[in-house]
């Protein structure tokens, strides 16, 4: 049965006293902000945005090149944005799915699978180097199937993604539920390679990291324009300015400072809960020992994973657009959301009603009409920036931060002769088409779970042209 959309008022009562704040954030390991810029200096880099793709950027900057003058500038905390509010989830894949990959990009499907593999041994290889300590496993990835139809095509992914260079293993229920126990499987695609972390601690170990090698952070500074003064471009804040030789742009689903990239972004929220430990007869309940990451195969998915501690962190489903790309704190908190993915949770293990929510966040996604990431250079070629990871930056975020670096220094490599980096997504229309288009899309996307996956004449339309949703 499809997930319902009218959570049971009986569930409701499990969000009580759940606290509207990211479960990772609300940690006594959050390090104080660094001072706000006050002054006017100069730089050779600016790093704008202290996510994960910002703090790749100025990490991997400085150990390049020691002797550069590299500055991070954040309008709030660092991990306070998507970093801090995602699931933990740091997948290879940088394209979002095998699937989209092999639709966009087929003649070079096997150098991306490659890529990304590489990429996330960097990662683990960083971590271990500056002794990082984020909760890091190597747990792998199990995707469920919940609806009969699904079962034959997760099946058959083993072998035709094997010729690409990707090592998964298919699950039926009985192997599905020993290591994950929901009545719901009805059998996995298991990827061995997906890490799981908590993501505000390696956050917070890449800044730490970054100020070790001698960047200049500037918390709490707002980049509030862009001049282009030469040799170099002016970066103004609310109190002070930095002229740089280059700028590398990271702000994700934050409006951006370059206009060209609001037609290329939509912030899409989406919202996450977190459960209070479990006692021993509830683990046993669910086996779970492994702690793996979870997701369904279902176009409005969700995703689970379990914490140090014992609890179950569950989210998506709902990917919520807000007229003319609507954007701030005000939309991290979402009821409806909320109630729904708590009825959604009960639904996949009945064996837990009763079990409470201690924490119940949302965050804005930073979406593009192609679902991966995709990079640019304005200000004559001063300035690189890269953004549309659609949910999937933990990973492809240090990816994303090395190829902005490769263009700024006018590199010509494995990475930058990519198709994916050369090609630009299809931009989003203006509204009020853009909230219809989007709105229709995801209705369609709904209707499609609920009709064995079915994709009715508009999702057929996007297939044909290049813009279907691959999940």
């Amino acid at each position: 049965m499809p997930f319902s959309n009218h959570p049971r008022p009986e569930v409701l009562k499990s969000l009580a006293d759940a606290k509207p704040v990211p479960f990772w954030l609300d940690n006594k390991a959050r390090p104080e902000p660094a001072s706000a810029l006050t002054k006017s200096i100069t730089a050779d880099l600016v790093v704008i945005g202290a996510g994960f793709t910002g703090l790749w950027s100025a990490l991997l900057a400085k150990e390049s090149d020691p002797s550069l003058e590299v500055v991070l500038l954040e309008g709030g905390e660092v991990a306070g944005g998507a970093s801090g509010r995602n699931g933990g989830f740091a997948d290879h894949c940088l394209t979002h799915t095998f699937e989209n990959g092999l639709d966009r990009w087929p003649e070079e499907l096997s150098t991306l699978v490659k890529i990304g593999y590489e990429n996330l041994d960097a990662i683990e290889e960083t971590i271990k180097r500056y002794k990082i300590d984020c909760d890091f496993q190597r747990t792998g990835e199990m995707i469920v199937a919940t609806e009969g139809y699904q079962v034959e095509e997760l099946r058959n992914a083993p072998e035709e993604a094997a010729p690409f260079g990707l090592r998964l293993q298919w699950f039926e229920q009985e192997q599905a539920r020993a290591l994950v126990d929901s009545p719901t499987y009805l059998g996995g695609l298991y990827d061995p390679v997906p890490i799981m972390l908590d993501p505000a601690r390696l956050a917070w170990g890449l800044r730490r990291a970054c100020l070790e090698n001698g960047v200049r952070l500037y918390e709490r500074t707002q980049a509030t324009g862009l001049s282009e003064e030469a040799p170099g471009i002016v970066i103004s804040t609310q109190y002070g300015q930095v002229k740089a030789k280059k700028i590398a742009l990271a702000t994700n689903a934050f409006p951006p400072l370059l206009k060209r990239l609001k037609y290329y972004i939509v912030p899409v929220y989406d919202y996450a809960l977190m459960t209070e430990p479990l006692t021993k007869a509830q683990r046993d309940s669910i086996g779970w020992k492994k702690r793996v990451g979870v997701g369904d195969a279902n176009n409005q998915f969700h995703y689970y994973r379990t914490s140090v501690d014992g609890r179950i962190l569950f989210g998506g489903y709902d990917a919520v657009y807000h007229w003319n790309n609507g954007f701030g704190p005000h939309l991290d908190t979402n009821h409806e959301s909320f109630g729904r993915l708590a009825d959604h949770f009960f639904q996949t293990f009945p064996q837990l009603e009763g079990l409470r929510f201690t924490h119940a966040w949302g965050g804005a996604i930073d979406t593009c009409s192609r679902f991966s990431a995709f990079w640019g250079m304005a200000f004559n070629g001063k300035l690189a920036y890269a953004v549309g990871y659609t949910g999937l930056g933990v990973g492809a975020s240090r990816f994303g931060a090395q190829v902005m670096w490769d263009l700024l220094n006018g590199e010509h490599n494995e990475r930058t002769r990519l198709k994916m980096v050369r090609e630009k997504p299809i931009p989003f229309p203006p509204e009020p088409v853009r909230s219809a288009v989007i709105n229709l899309t995801r209705w369609s996307m709904d209707q499609a779970d609920r009709n064995k996956g079915k994709r009715n004449l508009w999702l057929k339309l996007l297939d044909a042209t290049g813009l279907g949703f691959n999940s």
